[in-house]
């Protein structure tokens, strides 16, 4: 399909897939805001999943394997998701519930619709199960083994996290100050980070995807407390 050196497939593949969820989130939530701003938001979300099939049945020419969890997999996950779960908890506690404008929060929350308690929990439950495994196959799977190809492992790990958190400021930046929006990308950055190791460590998303959960849960608890408590 593209007869171009695997370093430049690679660079190519980056520039088509890391800038259009910044691009779906700033839309939504900043641009168009309601139905059309959902609808460019979603259809980020489908290139993203989209794009790394097609490279890889008629870039790279393989076949999509389906790798099933190790026991070892779920042991790391589960100690990692763990820890971040908690980590988290504790940072907001300490520092997060301090910075963050609760009524600011909620008026945003209502403007997209949060503000129901049924969509919370269903938009919650897909987060935390669907969109977290999108997106350790999109940034560990797809995005760090491209980023591999291009500098070492330890730096594609940074790289990769990097990617990762980008569109995540554009969209903690419409809720939070900066103070908060610091802190919080902070924390994506080093999650980015650890799931990016795990997949060079245990060559598998499963590890990323299992602790991801745990990490999410965690928003979404803290979420539940800004809007409805």
């Amino acid at each position: 399909m593209f007869k171009l050196n695997p370093n430049k497939n690679a660079l190519l593949a980056l520039l088509l897939l890391v800038p259009v969820p910044s691009i779906g989130v700033a839309t939504q939530l900043y641009m168009l805001p309601g139905l059309k701003g959902n609808l460019v938001a979603l259809l980020s979300k489908i290139w993203m999943f989209v794009l790394p099939i097609i490279w890889l049945l008629f870039v790279d020419k393989d076949n999509l394997k389906v790798q099933y969890p190790k026991r070892r997999d779920l042991l790391a996950g589960v100690g990692l998701g763990l820890l971040m779960l908690c980590i988290m908890l504790i940072v907001y506690w300490l520092l997060g519930a301090k910075w963050i404008d609760v009524k600011y929060v909620r008026d945003r929350a209502t403007q997209v619709g949060l503000d129901s308690f049924v969509v919370y929990l269903v938009g919650s439950a897909y987060w935390i199960f669907v969109n977290s495994l999108l997106e350790e196959f999109v940034w560990r799977w797809f995005v760090y083994r491209k980023c591999e190809m291009l500098v070492s492992s330890p730096l594609a790990v940074v790289l990769s996290a990097l990617f990762f958190t980008i569109h995540h400021i554009v969209g903690l930046a419409a809720y939070f100050d900066w103070r908060a929006t610091t802190l919080c990308s902070l924390g994506v950055f080093l999650a980015g980070a650890i799931w990016s190791w795990c997949y060079l460590t245990y060559c598998s998303i499963w590890p990323g995807y299992i602790s991801h959960i745990f990490a999410d849960i965690a928003i979404f608890l803290i979420g539940w407390q800004l809007i409805f408590a």
